[in-house]
């Protein structure tokens, strides 16, 4: 870690009437995007899927396991601010981070990091030693992205969803902690990472139209082009669908569930999906996944009623 890093003398301050005055922890917490935690809920579909959503035993160590995860990623999101002080001071809204503006000073943040590391590790571990080593994996395979992955083309996105498959699997080894013997559709699986890739490159696209100093703040968007992104997220989006229809009807999850019924939630997943794409192309929205699932009611409207539709089903075939 460069000398710049730990002096906060290396980062001029906004001035005062743009970055107010707030709390240490304050400033903590917000570095930590606790906003883009609503990621880490895809741990409980392992509770969901296998129809143990009302169990409290296993309701709550799912809801353990998440909270390690949240505190991992807050972390990850931390040391990438770290990292990329300077970047961040040329990107219109990033310069306002409470790292970049040098509002927050970076030894604190360093010895905040190593506080939360350290007790979500030990959380980790109570949940079991699996669970404690697929926590340490994920922590290590996301410093990766920050300090090599995210510059190298394509593979940038990828990681995206390596990290997200990661995070299904994690949610499954927290249940069988308990004694349980779950494991996850290879299909749920591929429709995470197809979906995940999907986000991912919407968010690359974003980027690359609506930033004056893209290539300056991001290298690996001097290598992609606005019709390569285009190209590649209708591939992604026709990768999710079919894998998600193909989920619906597989042999398996009729088997598991006892109904084939889920496919009548794959219009849903079409709606969702289409939409985003339409605010994506014609409103040159997207470049944070997590703010459009808050902040647009189509979006969120089609999570509801696709998560209300597969409990109704799941559950309601239960013997």
């Amino acid at each position: 870690m460069s000398r710049d890093v730990l002096d906060s003398r290396a980062v001029p301050p906004l001035e005062p009437e743009v970055t107010p005055r707030r709390s240490t922890l304050a400033m903590l917490l917000r570095t930590m995007r606790p906003r883009q935690w609503s990621k880490n809920l895809i741990l409980f579909a392992a509770l969901i899927f296998s129809r143990n959503l009302l169990d409290v035993p296993m309701l709550l160590r799912s809801a353990a396991a998440c909270a390690v995860f949240c505190l991992l990623s807050g972390m990850v999101y931390t040391i990438n601010d770290l990292l990329d002080l300077q970047e961040d001071r040329l990107h219109q809204t990033k310069r306002l981070r409470p790292l970049a503006s040098g509002a927050l000073s970076p030894r604190v943040a360093i010895g905040w990091v190593a506080f939360v590391l350290a007790g979500a590790l030990v959380l980790a571990g109570l949940i079991g030693p699996r669970f404690l080593f697929i926590s340490f994996g994920f922590l290590v395979f996301n410093l990766a992205y920050s300090l090599y992955l995210k510059n190298v083309v394509i593979l940038d996105v990828i990681s995206i969803s390596i990290s997200f498959i990661i995070r299904a699997i994690a949610g499954v080894v927290a249940l069988n902690t308990m004694g349980m013997h779950l494991s996850i559709s290879p299909w749920l699986l591929v429709v995470t990472f197809f979906l995940s890739l999907f986000l991912g490159l919407c968010k690359r696209r974003h980027e690359f139209v609506s930033m004056q100093h893209a290539a300056k703040h991001r290298v690996t968007l001097q290598a992609y082009s606005e019709e390569l992104l285009n190209q590649l997220i209708n591939m992604a989006a026709t990768c999710t669908l079919i894998a998600y229809s193909i989920y619906t009807i597989w042999p398996d999850t009729k088997s598991h569930f006892g109904t084939d019924k889920l496919l009548y939630t794959i219009p849903f997943v079409v709606a969702g999906i289409t939409r985003y794409m339409y605010l994506v192309y014609q409103r040159r929205l997207g470049g944070d996944p997590s703010e459009m699932l808050l902040t647009q009611p189509s979006l969120w409207v089609t999570v509801l009623a696709w998560f209300g539709s597969v409990a109704v089903i799941i559950y309601g075939a239960q013997p």
